[in-house]
């Protein structure tokens, strides 16, 4: 998913403070809450949640015996078959519901190591996607770009690569975070730094951009020049982690190097020293492409069976960590909260569905495709509860611009604990999601759909997308108290009494451009990815 999980401007937080009151304005609160928390089916939700929890065991197979799930590879599939395994183990009907194809590729062992001036073994992987090497690898010696005056010098330049491995990302000036500077550093040396990175990062911004390429490009120039390779350090700012994207290359490999040896091979590049490396990447290209697919679980409703609730969760991830607050907790939450239900709440109203997403890395392409595939589901839908972004407690619900979304959602949500859902901040009718997470899919389409944002657990930086987004990471506590929170509001929205409503809030101007801002278009899914 897309870092940013809510933006809620000045007029959402504004409505909010009146309108949400409302919907408790008929009885108070806490007897509301106290009525509700006696139902049976409230009483047992939270009884298994916290007596008999699964999380840990799902997120033990998920995480570190399956691993990472990007589309194309081999361990998606094997991740989209043990979920179908595990609901029908509990009872459930699952099944994996194809959508379209990707590139097939499954990421092998690389190995980096310095061979001049001297041996060191290095931290790096090769980026998704990338060729592999030979099975003996590449020695090369590294280089760098200079400064180039225009597009025509670096098009001089561009023979000097042939053989040569070419590091394209900036060195940075310090390893250490900016918050380890404020902490330690003194005023003076902190602005120092900050004006010294500052000033870096634009200069090399202005390089990159004499060379008349960009991000995705430049790589595609450097492998036609007869480059040996790609080397690069997306650095995450934070002390040991990396964002691992895609590579561009289709001969050489691109391999992603942490902060501390990029910055060492850098200098000594710089400095005359000529330092060589030797990487072999062993990944594994299909011959054609692979099945993508959404994993699907239903629990069938007994009175409005062709009404729906959904829960959301994008099963994909990127693959430099195992993927597991991005989205191995959104996955295994909506997993524990359909186990439940299974077990307390077996004959819900309406039918609770779930869908684990593919290839929502790539653009919300599995919950798009779902939604263009199924219109007689969507259009039933009672509401979608989309969870994605790390592994906090839920800190904000939006009404995502459904001008009544504070009647319904407040009623479902009084009937929460309030030790759940008191730091929860609700913004209503606030704006409808436009992108990134799955619950954009469904807001086009007139659906209530809800992002279940949580509390940030350094995510931007430590785990989303990193090579550090791994199993440890995972705060069950909080998870435990999102699958309470989840399993309430499915159960409350199975057992409304009709669809709720649907109708949008008169959007606001735009402050930016003055214009009046719209309502987002739907978009449609990526069928065929990955071959261009």
């Amino acid at each position: 998913m897309k870092k940013n999980p809510i933006h809620v401007l000045a007029l959402a937080l504004m409505l909010s403070g009146g309108v949400s009151s409302v919907a408790f304005a008929q009885q108070p609160q806490q007897q509301q809450q106290t009525q509700k928390q006696q139902d049976p089916v409230i009483q047992n939700i939270i009884k298994m949640a916290t007596e008999n929890s699964q999380l840990e065991k799902l997120g033990h197979e998920l995480m570190d015996g399956i691993g990472p799930r990007l589309v194309g590879t081999p361990q998606m599939q094997q991740a989209g078959d043990w979920a179908v395994n595990k609901y029908k183990s509990w009872g459930i009907e699952a099944r994996n519901q194809n959508y379209g194809e990707w590139r097939g590729w499954e990421r092998g062992v690389t190995h980096i190591d310095m061979v001049h001036p001297r041996l060191k073994t290095l931290e790096g992987m090769q980026l998704a996607w990338s060729p592999a090497t030979p099975s003996k690898g590449v020695t090369a010696e590294v280089i760098t770009m200079p400064e180039f005056a225009d597009s025509v010098a670096f098009q001089r330049w561009l023979p000097s690569v042939k053989g040569k491995m070419v590091m394209v990302s900036m060195n940075q000036a310090s390893g250490r975070p900016e918050y380890n500077w404020k902490e330690f550093a003194t005023p003076e040396s902190f602005d120092k730094m900050k004006k010294m990175r500052d000033e870096q990062t634009a200069a090399w911004s202005k390089r990159i951009a004499a060379t008349g390429k960009n991000a995705r490009t430049l790589p595609v120039a450097l492998e036609n020049a007869g480059a040996a390779g790609i080397v690069m350090s997306n650095w995450s700012q934070g002390f040991g982690v990396n964002k691992i994207f895609s590579a561009y290359t289709k001969k050489i490999p691109t391999v992603d190097l942490a902060l501390e040896d990029y910055g060492m091979l850098y200098r000594l590049a710089e400095n005359g020293s000529k330092p060589r490396i030797k990487v072999v990447a062993e990944s594994k290209h299909a011959k054609k492409p692979v099945p993508t697919f959404n994993t699907i679980a239903e629990i069938k409703g007994s009175e409005k069976p062709d009404e729906y609730v959904i829960l959301s969760a994008h099963f994909d991830s990127w693959d430099g960590g195992t993927g597991a607050t991005d989205n191995g907790t959104g996955t295994i939450l909506m997993m524990e909260v359909m186990r439940i239900l299974k077990q307390v709440y077996p004959n819900p109203k309406r039918t609770i569905l779930v869908g684990h997403w593919g290839s929502e890395e790539q653009g919300l392409n599995g919950s798009r495709a779902f939604v263009e595939d199924n219109p007689e589901i969507v259009k039933k839908t009672q509401a979608v509860f989309n969870q994605d972004n790390g592994t906090g407690r839920v800190a904000n619900i939006s009404g995502q611009g459904f001008l009544n979304a504070y009647d319904y959602m407040g009623r479902w949500l009084s009937a929460v604990p309030r030790d759940i859902t008191k730091d929860i901040q609700t913004s209503y009718p606030g704006f409808p999601g436009g992108g990134g997470s799955d619950h954009a899919s469904f807001i086009p389409h007139d659906i209530p759909a809800f992002m279940l944002s949580s509390l940030s657990w350094s995510y931007g930086n430590y785990t989303w997308h990193t090579n550090r987004d791994t199993y440890d990471k995972i705060v069950f506590d909080d998870v435990r108290s999102n699958v309470i929170l989840t399993a309430i509001l499915a159960y409350m929205a199975s057992e409304e009494p009709e669809l709720v409503s649907r109708e949008r809030s008169v959007l606001p101007l735009n402050p930016r451009t003055g214009e009046k801002m719209s309502w987002p278009e739907p978009r449609p899914a990526t069928r065929k990815g990955g071959l261009d």
